[in-house]
C-alpha cells in the first residue's frame, strides 16, 4: 500500500548535541552523517532537525539572525547538503526548523528596524503604548512580565510572544510575508523534504483578540502551503500549534490547503497523568474532545521532546498532581511544564518506559522520538533553563561519552548512576541484546508492519476496567483487518477476558510482561498483564 499520513515515525535531534565531527566541542552537520546509521536502525522515516541557522544560541537557534545560512559551529551549506544526500540514501527524509514568527534582537532585519533604515522601519511591531494588545497572554511566564520591550534606540516598544531577545516580525507588512516566503522557496529549492513550522498561531495581531489562531494567520499558511505544492509536492509540512484540538484542527485547513501534520499537545500529558493515577479517564477524555482530521493528514504525537512537558492545557488538579508525581523539586519546573527527560521522569523504571511508548505508538498520529529516550537517557536539572534535556547523546563510556574529543564540550554529557553515560550509551545497548535501543527499533518495526496502526478508524474500546488503556485500529475495510492494543496503567495486574467482537483469529505480536496464548479465535481476548504490561493482538498477523 501507498504510505499513509499515519504511517510516518520521526525522530527529533538539536544537531548541537548529536556528535561532533571536527572536535571543537559542539556537534555539527558531519557528525549527524556519522551517525545516521543508527537513525535509520530505528525504522523511522523524517529526521527532523532543531534549529540550524546562525543564531546567537540564547534560545537554542529559535533565534535566528539568517535564514538562509547554517550556523558555523555546525558546518556548512555543503554539509546540509551531504547530510541530505545520505539521509536520502538511507530512506530518510530530512526537515528543519523554520522560526517563522520571530528573529533574534540581532538580526540585520531588527538592527535596521530599530534604526528606521533600510526599510525595515516597519518589519518589526512597534508601538508608543505598552498597553496596546492588552488581553494577550505571557507565554514564558517564569522570564518574561511583559510582550512589549522598550528599545532605547528607537524610542518605542516591541512586541515579543516569547522571550525579549525574540522580537516578533510584523506579518502585515507585505514584504516581510514575500520575505519569509522566499525563505520557504529557498530552502525547498536546497534540498530539504519540509519543515516543522515554528509557533504558528502567533503571525498576526488584532486589537481587542488574543492574537493566536486569528484568521489572517490562516490566510498566511494558505499562501504557504500554495507555495509549497507549486516548488516541492508533497513536502513534508509539520505545526506547532499548542493548543486544545479544536482550536488546532482548522489549521489542517481542508486537508489540501494548510498543513497536513499537527502535534497533538493536550494527549501528552495525560498519559503521565494516566500513568500517576492508573486509570484512563484522562485520556479518554482528551481523545474524545479530539475531531477526526482531514483526509491525507495526520495528528503527531510524542512523550517528550525539546522543551519542558508543557501543563498549560490541564486542571490546577492535574497540575498539582503532575507536579507532585514526576517534579516534585521546584529545579524540576520551567514555565508551566516539567524540564525533565522520559526516563527520570517514569523514575528509570524499564516497565513502565516500555508502557508509555507502547502507548505512544498505537494512539491515533505519526509518533516522535526524541533522540536519546530510545537509550533511556537521563537528564541534568542542575543545568539552566532547557539546557537539561538538550545534553550530548552518549554514544560510549569513553571520555565526553563518545561524543567530542573536545575536553570542554557545549554542556556536559549526564554523568549520574541511573541515567548516565557511564551506562546509558549506544555502544552497551548495541551489545545487549535485551536493550532498551534494541526493543525500539523491534517496537518500531511492527508497528510499521501492522497495516491498521496509522491508517485504520481509531477507537478508545471501554474494556470495564479504567486501569486498562484499550486502542482499537481498525482497517478491514481495506483488507488489513484489525489491531488491539491493551496496555495497563496500573501497578498491579489485571485480569479479564476483553469482549472485541467478530468471529476473528486473533494474534499476540507484542507482549511486554503478559501471559497467555499467543492465538485465540473468536471474539474475546483472554487479557492477562502484570503492573504495567501491554500485549498488541492483530487480527492479521505481521509478516
Amino acid at each position: 500500500m501507498p504510505e499513509a499520513p499515519g504511517d510516518v515515525v520521526l525522530y527529533e535531534l538539536y544537531v548541537r548535541a548529536f556528535r561532533d565531527a571536527n572536535g571543537d566541542g559542539h556537534g555539527d552537520l558531519r557528525g549527524v552523517i556519522e551517525r545516521l546509521d543508527h537513525v535509520a536502525s530505528l525504522g523511522v522515516d523524517v529526521l527532523w532537525l532543531l534549529p540550524i541557522s546562525p543564531s546567537p544560541l540564547r534560545d537554542d537557534g529559535y533565534d535566528v539572525t539568517d535564514f538562509r545560512g547554517v550556523h558555523p559551529d555546525f558546518g556548512s551549506l555543503d554539509d546540509l547538503r551531504a547530510l541530505i544526500d545520505a539521509a536520502h540514501a538511507r530512506g530518510l527524509r530530512v526537515i528543519t526548523d523554520l522560526v517563522l514568527n520571530h528573529t533574534s534582537d540581532a538580526h540585520p532585519w531588527f538592527q535596521a528596524s530599530r534604526r528606521r533604515e533600510g526599510g525595515k522601519d516597519d518589519w518589526y511591531v512597534w508601538t508608543d503604548d505598552p498597553t496596546t494588545y492588552a488581553g494577550t497572554r505571557i507565554i514564558f511566564t517564569d522570564s518574561e512580565t511583559s510582550n512589549w520591550t522598550f528599545d532605547e534606540l528607537r524610542g518605542q516598544y516591541y512586541w515579543h510572544r516569547f522571550f525579549h531577545h525574540q522580537p516578533d516580525l510584523n506579518y502585515d507588512h507585505p514584504d516581510v510575508r514575500a520575505e519569509m516566503l522566499d525563505v520557504v522557496r529557498y530552502w525547498l529549492e536546497f534540498g530539504v523534504d519540509g519543515f516543522r513550522l515554528d509557533a504558528i498561531p502567533y503571525l498576526f495581531e488584532r486589537e481587542g483578540t488574543i492574537n493566536e489562531n486569528l484568521r489572517e494567520t490562516h490566510a498566511f499558511l494558505k499562501e504557504l502551503r500554495a507555495l509549497v505544492d507549486e516548488v516541492k509536492p508533497g513536502a513534508f509540512l509539520l505545526g506547532e500549534v499548542n493548543q486544545w484540538p479544536e482550536d488546532t484542527l482548522p489549521y489542517f485547513g481542508d486537508g489540501r490547503d494548510e498543513i497536513p501534520y499537527l502535534f497533538h499537545f493536550p494527549v501528552m500529558p495525560r498519559l503521565y497523568r494516566a500513568l500517576a493515577e492508573g486509570s484512563v479517564a484522562g485520556i479518554r477524555w482528551i481523545l474524545e474532545r479530539t475531531p477526526p482530521v482531514p483526509d491525507g493528514c495526520s495528528w503527531v504525537v510524542f512523550l517528550r521532546n525539546h522543551d519542558e512537558l508543557t501543563l498549560e492545557m490541564v486542571t490546577e488538579e492535574e497540575r498539582t498532581l503532575m507536579y507532585a508525581a514526576y517534579a516534585p523539586e521546584p529545579r524540576m519546573r520551567l514555565n508551566v511544564g516539567i524540564r525533565r527527560r522520559l526516563a527520570p521522569l517514569l523514575g528509570f523504571d524499564r516497565a513502565r518506559i516500555e508502557l508509555m511508548h507502547a502507548l505512544l505508538m498505537t494512539l491515533p498520529g505519526a509518533p516522535i522520538l526524541y533522540y536519546g529516550d530510545e537509550l533511556g537517557l537521563g537528564d541534568d536539572i542542575h543545568l539552566p533553563d532547557r539546557h537539561g534535556v538538550r545534553t550530548p547523546m552518549p554514544w560510549n563510556d569513553g571520555p565526553q561519552a563518545g561524543f567530542s574529543d573536545h575536553p570542554v564540550p557545549y554542556l556536559p554529557p549526564v554523568d549520574h548512576p541511573l541515567g548516565g553515560y557511564r551506562s546509558v550509551n549506544v555502544a552497551a545497548q548495541e551489545r545487549d541484546p535485551g536493550s532498551l535501543l534494541h526493543w525500539v527499533r523491534a517496537l518500531v518495526r511492527l508497528r510499521r508492519r501492522l497495516a491498521p496502526i496509522g491508517r485504520g478508524r481509531f477507537s478508545l474500546l471501554d474494556a470495564g476496567d479504567d486501569r486498562l488503556c484499550v486502542f482499537v485500529h481498525d482497517a478491514r475495510d481495506a483488507g488489513a483487518g484489525q489491531v488491539v492494543a491493551v496496555h495497563n496503567l496500573a501497578a498491579e495486574p489485571v485480569a479479564l477476558d476483553l469482549e472485541v467482537g467478530g468471529g476473528h483469529r486473533w494474534r499476540r505480536v507484542l507482549a511486554g510482561r503478559s501471559e497467555g496464548p499467543d492465538e485465540v479465535e473468536g471474539g474475546s481476548l483472554p487479557v492477562r498483564l502484570d503492573a504495567h504490561g501491554y500485549a498488541w493482538w492483530s487480527s492479521e498477523a505481521a509478516p
